[in-house]
């Protein structure tokens, strides 16, 4: 589990490998991920639009942009908590996913707020570290 916590909005992540829709032989890698966003604030949010960065094993960056999550532009009240499920394809084994989502307040102020990064491993993998 993954954790991050900005304006005291809390973002946790666990990511999981799809082995049934991953093909290793044809370079295809899948994992899920299931993020619960966790108002603690005193003030409501919405969460307007994502950013990812994912990252293969190689380096290969792809950028990720848009409105929401899912299709939904959750509101969270003070205390209210908003969980959703995603999945990450990659051509490689593992690689790196972080990210941060654009909150409007009730007030009208826009802040983003962090997705923490979280690492996406084939399990029994074996890593060499350089």
């Amino acid at each position: 589990m993954y954790r991050a916590l900005t304006r005291d909005i809390e973002v946790t992540v666990e990511p999981y490998y799809l082995a049934d829709q991953s093909d290793p032989d044809d370079s295809r890698y899948v994992w899920g991920y299931r993020v619960v966003i966790a108002n603690h604030s005193d003030i409501a949010v919405r969460l307007v639009t994502r950013y990812w960065n994912i990252t293969d094993q190689n380096g290969q960056v792809d950028e990720v942009n848009g409105p929401g999550v899912i299709g939904e532009q959750p509101v969270l009240r003070p205390g209210d908590t908003y969980e959703y499920s995603s999945g990450c394809p990659l051509e490689t084994p593992s690689g790196i996913m972080f990210g941060r989502y654009r909150m409007e307040a009730e007030n009208g102020e826009a802040f983003d707020v962090a997705i923490p990064a979280f690492s996406l491993d084939t399990p029994g993998q074996v890593r060499v570290l350089n």
